[in-house]
């Protein structure tokens, strides 16, 4: 387990399953997550749950659990892990409502990102961010995150286009966030 000033990062468990279903599957989940509106279903979440291994090594997602009531949240994780070139993608959902816009995602994300370059060495990290996800956007920036790019009118959600911003951020970067008390 990882543990920031609000949240513990620790392995998906079976009992899980229902409310990362639950969570997953909320309309506006879905919205600011892929714009997909598909929904899924109890054996699509568990086959992905019962997936996830320490020893597949480019993709690993962690359960998101409250310090203070040991209570699941969300989840977050990295993919497309790059050994060669040091980088990956990462992304998050907090999928309990109580515990969204109070600081317990940007908590989680900074857990990662510490893990990414203190553990595994990672160079940069990057994530994929819809264009009118403003929330995510400013915890994104916030934690260093420069934009890196946008690929125009990529996703079609709620019956317009719209931008995915590509967002990087260096080891270097967060180095000096952190010896800035970010």
């Amino acid at each position: 387990m990882y543990t920031g000033e609000k949240v513990r990062l620790r392995e998906y468990r079976r009992e899980d399953i229902p409310l990362a279903q639950a969570y997953i599957n909320k309309a506006e989940m879905k919205r600011l997550l892929s714009g997909s509106p598909f929904l899924l279903t109890l054996w699509d979440e568990e086959k992905f749950i019962t997936s996830l291994s320490a020893s597949q090594g480019s993709n690993y997602s962690f359960a998101i659990e409250t310090l203070a009531e040991g209570h699941y949240i969300g989840g977050c994780g990295f993919n497309r892990l790059d050994w060669k070139n040091r980088n990956c993608e990462i992304g998050i959902f907090i999928g309990d409502e109580e515990y969204q816009n109070k600081g317990f995602g940007t908590d989680a994300m900074k857990i990662l990102i510490r893990l990414c370059f203190n553990q595994l060495n990672l160079y940069k990290v990057g994530l994929n961010v819809l264009s009118y996800n403003e929330r995510a956007l400013k915890v994104y920036r916030r934690l260093g995150f420069k934009e890196e790019g946008r690929l125009r009118q990529e996703r079609f959600v709620d019956g317009a286009y719209h931008d995915l911003i590509i967002m990087g951020l260096l080891r270097e970067e967060w180095a000096q966030l952190e010896k800035e008390a970010l």
